[in-house]
């Protein structure tokens, strides 16, 4: 039977109405917005149509509220080879003989999943964060984990952690890719409300960055889209638009649809096949030749919309030719699934023969996955309208920049003014029994059973594990071929960092702290810290209360990072090249960050100071008087109390004289 797509008539509807529609077919948008899109369309839309927008309009999507505080972080300096334009940001790492190497990084969130489904939501996560640094032409090298959860004294905590670890192993040790680091956190603020971030690593030549756009001729030439991978499925449907919602513990089973479902041989096979495309391409000098996306969020609309809308163009898309998993699938669940394993090209035609056989025939998808393959979906306009149909009819016709920043938000905000007194103690005499419950806080011990489920060393490149130095240390160069034993000796050093109670006192200290531990981390290696990736983990835009805490992060992070200058580079901040928004969580405001450094020399790297006996341990800096948000005060019964803050420019210079 011909397809029949329904007009969802907004025009003729009460505001009970539209609200009951959109709640009918899982579209994550506002009344007020659904009548926005008429708007801008001029007519009613169609369910594809109102579907894409309730995904792209989404906060995980397109930062419909942070986007312009997001513009307060500092993105420039020397080091930066991509600042945060694309899937994943690029920092130097060094120059040889006239040829710059990159380390590509990406920061992620899979919050919502991962508190519905454990173990699936953390896996796919991992999943996604890898494909994100693929899709620029580098080879993964290496991912992290920052975790919160509630209370561990809560069995149901307990086994959210537990899935939650099982499946960040679950996906990145049969991928083959090494865990750099991470940290774990239990406390109250995070009851219900489970965070997991994700940072993940690659390394390539800056010649051969494949990027997240269509180049200039695209249009005029009509670079075919193809779409490489699983097939869609109904899984993890409207998972963008759950991302940008507050999860009701209530519709756990209902909410468990919007779960991706995970792959980690299937990846692997692709990433294989990518790295020998990758050598093709740069052996053929093709790379200008190629753009390329991870499908994450909003699957197949999103990755062809953003390739086309970021160059000035439009598409023209056939749902029907994208490969399915199933029978029956209505074509905007086809197009907007967020099935995972999959990436989308657009690449000049007269390659589409070579992409085509090369997955197909010899990296023969189909025979590893069922009905994975790749496919030719459509190709680039220079109209600048991303125009889908299926089987002949439109199902959505849209200027592709309406799509992708058509619903904008200046949020109202307003500062709740809450102040915290100095927390006073009666310290005992004998501070043994603290100091004992001190160390042994689930949020100071050792995290070793956390980290020995993870795979550290595959791949060969790591010189510290996590639990080693204060950051991960790795020589991603081992394997080049020309070079000699000292320039392969080039490394980084990964740190994370995000304190887990300071938030609910202070958003902006919370924020600045995050900053600076990230850097001092890095710092404590040997390493000189380069850049820096965040996740802003946030209440609900809509309240101004909780829109100023965000306000209030982005801003001690962006003052912190404005002031902590780079060690070779003293004029220059710590930029930012890499990030992501989860809003809408009720747990305590949390930037969570990450900071990468470079060292000459991996051999020189500097590991954890108290492990030898007699070593004599030093103190840089004069420690803050105040204890609110602090481990010690929490044991001692108490911890919302005056946030510590710092100097940034006594910061620095600490930071310069452990750096030397």
């Amino acid at each position: 039977m011909k397809h029949r797509e329904p007009v969802l008539d907004f025009s003729q509807m009460s505001n009970e109405e539209v609200a009951e529609t959109l709640r009918n077919h899982k579209i994550g948008l506002k009344v007020e917005e659904a009548r926005k899109i008429a708007e801008i369309l001029g007519r009613d839309p169609t369910l594809t149509e109102a579907t894409i927008w309730g995904i792209q309009g989404s906060e995980h999507s397109s930062y419909k509220s942070s986007w312009i505080h997001l513009k307060k972080l500092p993105t420039e300096a020397p080091p930066v080879i991509l600042g945060p334009k694309e899937d994943s940001g690029i920092l130097e790492l060094c120059t040889i003989r006239g040829t710059k190497y990159g380390i590509v990084i990406s920061h992620e969130s899979h919050n919502a999943p991962s508190q519905i489904v454990p173990y699936e939501g953390a896996a796919t996560g991992v999943g996604g964060i890898c494909r994100d640094v693929a899709c620029m032409g580098a080879r993964v090298i290496g991912c992290l984990d920052m975790l919160r959860f509630g209370p561990i004294e809560n069995p149901a905590n307990k086994v959210i952690a537990n899935g939650v670890i099982a499946g960040i192993a679950g996906y990145g040790n049969p991928l083959g890719v090494p865990n750099y680091g991470g940290d774990i956190f239990f406390n109250e603020t995070f009851q219900g409300f489970t965070l997991v971030n994700v940072v993940a690593l690659g390394i390539l030549k800056e010649k051969n960055v494949i990027h997240s756009y269509c180049p200039k001729e695209a249009g005029m030439a009509g670079y075919d889209l193809i779409v490489v991978g699983k097939p869609s499925d109904r899984s993890g449907f409207g998972g963008a638009s759950f991302a940008s919602l507050v999860v009701d513990e209530s519709k756990k089973d209902e909410n468990k649809g919007a779960v991706q479902e995970p792959n980690p041989f299937l990846e692997r096979h692709l990433f294989a096949s990518f790295y020998d495309l990758f050598d093709i391409l740069e052996r053929e000098n093709l790379i200008e030749k190629v753009a390329l996306k991870d499908m994450g969020a909003g699957g197949i609309m999103c990755a062809t919309v953003e390739l086309v809308d970021a160059a000035g163009f439009g598409a023209d898309i056939a749902v029907e030719k994208i490969h399915a998993g199933e029978e029956g699938l209505p074509p905007h669940i086809i197009f907007c699934s967020e099935t995972q394993e999959r990436f989308c090209f657009a690449v000049h035609p007269d390659l589409t023969e070579m992409f085509l056989e090369h997955f197909n025939v010899k990296w023969d998808l189909p025979s590893v996955a069922v009905n994975a393959r790749a496919s030719v979906i459509g190709k680039v306009n220079e109209s600048g309208i991303f125009h889908v149909t299926y089987q002949g009819e439109t199902i959505c016709n849209a200027k592709a920049s309406d799509i992708t920043r058509g619903i904008r938000y200046h949020r109202p905000m307003e500062d709740p003014k809450r102040t915290f007194p100095k927390l006073k103690f009666d310290f005992p005499k004998d501070l043994t029994e603290p100091i004992l419950s001190l160390l042994g806080s689930e949020n100071i011990a050792d995290t070793t059973p956390v980290s020995e489920n993870y795979d550290q060393t595959v791949q060969g490149y790591t010189v510290r594990m996590r639990t080693e130095a204060e950051a991960g240390i790795g020589a991603p160069l081992r394997d080049e071929p020309d070079l000699s034993e000292e320039e392969k000796q080039h490394g980084f050093a990964i740190s994370v960092a995000g304190h887990p109670r300071l938030g609910r006192i202070s958003p902006y200290w919370q924020g600045a702290h995050a900053v600076l531990t990230s850097i001092q981390k890095v710092a404590a290696t040997g390493a000189h810290p380069s850049g820096l990736t965040d996740c802003l983990n946030y209440g609900n835009p809509e309240k101004p209360g909780e829109m100023w805490e965000f306000a209030e992060g982005v801003r001690g992070i962006a003052e912190c990072a404005g002031n902590i200058h780079l060690v070779d580079h003293p004029r220059d901040p710590t930029p930012f090249v890499s990030g992501n928004v989860s809003l809408y969580k009720t747990c305590s405001p949390s930037a969570v960050l990450a900071c990468l450094g470079t060292l000459s020399n991996v051999e020189n790297a500097i590991g954890n100071a108290a492990t030898k006996k007699g070593n004599t341990l030093f103190l840089v800096g004069e420690r803050p008087a105040e204890l609110g948000g602090s481990e010690m005060a929490a044991i001692l019964g108490k911890w919302l109390g005056e946030a510590p803050k710092f100097d940034f420019q006594q910061a620095e210079k600490e930071l310069r004289f452990v750096i030397g």
